[in-house]
This record gives C-alpha cells, sequence and structure tokens, in this order.
C-alpha cells in the first residue's frame, strides 16, 4: 500500500457501522494522515479513541468535507442523498454504505472479491451493496467465473443488527421478559413505522423492510437487483426470502443455484472455494463442521459449507453461507473499497 497518507472522513461516527468502521480502520493500519468523525447534532460532541488519540466527533456539514480524500458514510441514505454531493464537489471519493446510490446506473455497487474493476468508471461515488447481497456474491463469483451461473434462490436468516442497535436491544429486553414469564413489548420489529410490530425474541419474522406490490420486500429486491448488477448478469433469475432471527450479530442464508455446465461435483466446487480470496470453507459433515453465525462475530471473512449437489437437478447445488454482517456486510467491506482505490491508483 502506498505511503501517503489520507484525510479520512467517517460520517455516522457513533452508530453500529460506523463504529466498526473506525475500529477496521485502525486494525488494518490504514494509512491516515487525518480523521474526521462526523454525524448528526444530535451525537457531536462525543469523544472517540482513534489510533491511541481521542477525536471529538463533528456534526457532518457540506464544509466538512473540505480536503477530505475518501469519505465513509453510514448515517442513513437521506444523509448520503444530501451530504454525499457535497463531497464530491470538495474533492472527496464517496464509499457509501446506505441504498441511496446502489441501483444509479452512474454509481459502481462493489464487492471487491468480485467486481473491483468497477471502481474505476467512478464519478466521486461508489456505493457498498447490501449486508446479505455482498457474502452471497462473493461466494458466487468463483463459482460463476469456473462453471457459469443461470439461477439463484437464496432463504436468508439475518441478525437484527441490520436493523440498528435499538433492535439488538429489544431482542435483549424481549428475552428477559419472557425469561421472567412477563409480556414482551415489540415496538421495532419487521420494521419501523409499520402498522403492527412483532416480538424477535423466540420468534421468526418473515419480513425485513416494506413489502413491494409484487409481494417482495425491499430487502428481496435489493438481493436480487444488486446480484445482477454487481455481477453484470441482467439476465440471471434470482429469488429471495429474507426472514429476521432472534441473532445479535451474523447473517446466514441458504443458497440454491443453477449453473450451466454439466457433470461438476460438489468436490469441485468445494475446492474453487476453498482457494477464493475473502471464503473460509467449513465443510465437513462427518464431523458436524459447518458455518455457525455465533462463530462469524469479528471475523472479515465470508464462510460457506454444506456444499452439495441437487438430488434431481445436474447443474443445482445448494449451499450455507454466513458472515458478519456488521463487518464483511457493511464496514469491512467498505474500507476494503477504500484499499482497493488506494491500491489502484484512483485516489491519489
Amino acid at each position: 500500500m502506498s505511503q501517503k497518507k489520507f484525510h479520512v472522513a467517517v460520517v455516522g461516527a457513533t452508530g453500529a457501522v460506523g463504529q466498526q468502521m473506525i475500529e477496521t480502520l485502525q486494525k488494518r493500519s490504514f494509512p491516515i494522515g487525518e480523521i474526521s468523525l462526523l454525524s448528526s447534532s444530535r451525537s457531536a460532541g462525543k469523544e472517540i479513541e482513534f489510533n491511541g488519540e481521542k477525536v471529538i466527533v463533528q456534526e457532518a456539514r457540506p464544509e466538512s468535507f473540505e480536503g477530505v480524500d475518501i469519505a465513509l458514510f453510514s448515517a442513513g441514505g437521506s444523509i448520503s442523498k444530501k451530504l454525499a454531493p457535497e463531497a464530491v464537489k470538495r474533492g472527496a471519493i464517496v464509499v457509501d454504505n446506505t441504498s441511496a446510490f446502489r441501483m444509479d446506473e452512474n454509481v459502481p455497487l462493489v464487492v471487491p472479491e468480485v467486481n473491483e474493476s468497477d471502481l474505476h468508471g467512478h464519478n466521486g461515488i461508489i456505493a457498498n451493496p447490501n449486508c446479505s447481497t455482498i457474502q452471497m456474491v462473493a461466494a458466487l463469483e468463483p463459482i460463476r467465473e469456473a462453471f457459469g451461473l443461470k439461477k439463484v434462490v437464496v432463504s436468508t436468516y439475518q441478525a437484527v443488527s441490520g436493523a440498528g442497535a435499538a433492535a439488538i436491544e429489544e431482542l435483549h429486553t424481549q428475552t428477559e421478559a419472557i425469561l421472567n414469564n412477563e409480556a414482551p413489548k415489540a415496538e421495532i420489529l419487521p420494521v419501523k413505522g409499520a402498522e403492527k410490530h412483532y416480538q424477535i425474541a423466540f420468534n421468526a419474522i418473515p419480513q425485513i423492510d416494506v413489502f413491494t406490490e409484487n409481494g417482495f420486500t425491499y430487502e428481496e429486491m435489493k438481493m436480487i437487483n444488486e446480484t445482477k448488477k454487481i455481477m453484470h448478469m441482467p439476465e440471471l433469475k434470482v429469488s429471495a426470502t429474507c426472514v429476521r432471527l432472534p441473532i445479535a450479530v451474523g447473517h446466514s442464508e441458504s443458497v440454491y443455484i443453477e449453473i450451466d455446465q454439466e457433470g461438476v461435483t460438489a468436490e469441485q466446487i468445494q475446492k474453487l472455494l476453498s482457494n477464493a480470496p475473502g471464503i473460509v470453507l467449513q465443510d465437513n459433515p462427518s464431523e458436524q463442521i459447518y458455518p455457525m453465525p455465533a462463530d462469524c462475530v469479528g471475523k472479515n471473512d465470508v464462510f460457506v459449507g454444506r456444499i452439495r449437489k441437487d438430488l434431481d437437478e445436474d447443474k443445482g447445488f445448494h449451499m450455507w453461507v454466513v458472515s458478519d454482517n456488521l463487518l464483511k456486510g457493511a464496514a469491512w467491506n467498505s474500507v476494503q473499497i477504500a484499499e482497493s482505490l488506494i491500491r489502484l491508483g484512483i485516489v491519489k
């Protein structure tokens, strides 16, 4: 990596993903000359330690981006829409972790293991995909490259942290209430502002985000549309069902795929993924070795197991994909994009 030091801004520095971004920048020894930690006016004034020094969080304003090289955004779509163009105007490259720009045809949607070269086509803003999309496409890309890909059917089992810190707190308070034989209060899930809220403790909610007119939720449509965009495969058949589980951190996915080639074995796919960047193969059913969300917390990789050939479809395979949704699904993928920008000489 370049010896040059960069001025980095983190927008949404006090949120769950923002804090993970700050931690990841430190762990990676990212070449930072100056850091600006930005937030809403509500959180401004807080102190956060960065590389042994206390940094005061400032309110995010257009002028906050003067002299910034890379701005990592994770403060909600409305903030990104308002401030990301202001950051670009002042010469920063924005890596945005919200859904604000993901489907904009002028904005690259990037998972470095899959489509790093798309970074060259940026116009100042790069979008970080949805957490559940990231881990799936990272696992599918080596397979697509080797054997082609024509169909993906995914069911997700998603952690409550995807709905923010308040959802984690609600999971804890509901669990405590139920264990004390008290009625749990539900105010957040499946989605803020919904007509009804349901308990997540000891439950599974088959709704993440609101429903669209076609019966799929926005979360499901994000996975469908983002997968096609990232893989440059508008013709790819993708379907998704997204479910919220009472897990704090770590998304899991049951993925069924159909490839183009005949006669491929599960062992070939296992070998392929065992050598793939950012993927850890955990697949030994005889010893009950497979990925689980409890084991992935705090790790940057995508974990894959339970790879098996479909019993009826020669080109069909099943797999189980698990990752820390706050790291690879958000903070780490954003920092990884920033590292790629430096390595490819796109940010100077």
